[in-house]
């Protein structure tokens, strides 16, 4: 597949009345029931709710890791869903960054190996040297370092530089601060607004009351579906 050039203008992400389902022998558990959001470019969105909301299933269908049953997700300005593997795969190489609380780094590569890695799944596009990404992240002391050598903030922080790589036109974060110090926690809240400010449309799901505050707007999610009760 060849993924074209879009303007960045319209480059952010959509999901439109999404469901997902699963069953466990006779049972059927809604975990998205027609939930329908929109994230811009510049914008950052968090997302938030109680444990068992939908949270990390929404966020692994507009990433193209899952497949809602109802509903589709477009990625700058492309459909992402009900898609070939291979195509949501091209499709999230070249438009989607992704950011978990853990697992970013492949353990037997250097941090810069590893950026090189990311960039190595997308044939041309936008991209940055290696270097002016640990740099802007504040690791181009450590490119050469193993991940089992990197602290909790230095693995985050490597982590952002992976899933920006190839200079995506959305950011998907989950719990992107859940294993570093309040600290960590401001300088990657610096760096996912800094992103939003050149333009990426940055989506957080999140438990931390200071990365909601950051965001741009706040959606919260429960028991599958947006919940509209601001009481």
């Amino acid at each position: 597949m060849v993924v074209t050039a879009i303007d960045r203008a319209h480059a952010g992400i959509e999901a439109h009345e999404l469901y997902r389902f699963f069953h466990a022998g006779d049972d059927e558990t809604f975990a998205l029931r027609g939930v329908s959001i929109a994230a811009a470019p510049g914008e950052v969105l968090a997302i938030v709710g109680p444990s068992g909301s939908g949270k990390s299933t929404l966020l692994s269908c507009l990433a193209g890791l899952d497949e809602p049953d109802g509903g589709h997700v477009t990625v700058a300005g492309q459909r992402l869903t009900r898609r070939s593997e291979d195509v949501r795969a091209s499709l999230r190489a070249r438009w989607i960054g992704m950011l978990s609380q853990s697992g970013n780094l492949l353990e037997h590569l250097s941090v810069e190996q590893n950026i090189r890695a990311a960039q190595g799944l997308v044939d041309g596009g936008r991209r940055r040297e290696p270097e002016a990404l640990l740099a802007s992240v504040g690791l181009e002391a450590r490119r050469d370092a193993r991940p089992t050598t990197l602290s909790g903030g230095e693995a985050a922080r490597a982590g952002i530089a992976v899933a920006l790589a190839n200079e995506p036109a959305v950011l998907l974060a989950d719990e992107p601060t859940g294993e570093v110090d309040r600290a960590n926690e401001a300088l990657i809240l610096d760096l996912l607004r800094a992103r939003a400010d050149d333009g990426t449309a940055v989506v957080v799901v999140t438990h931390s009351a200071r990365v909601a505050d950051a965001a741009d707007r706040v959606i919260r999610l429960r028991d599958g579906r947006l919940d509209d009760d601001r009481s």
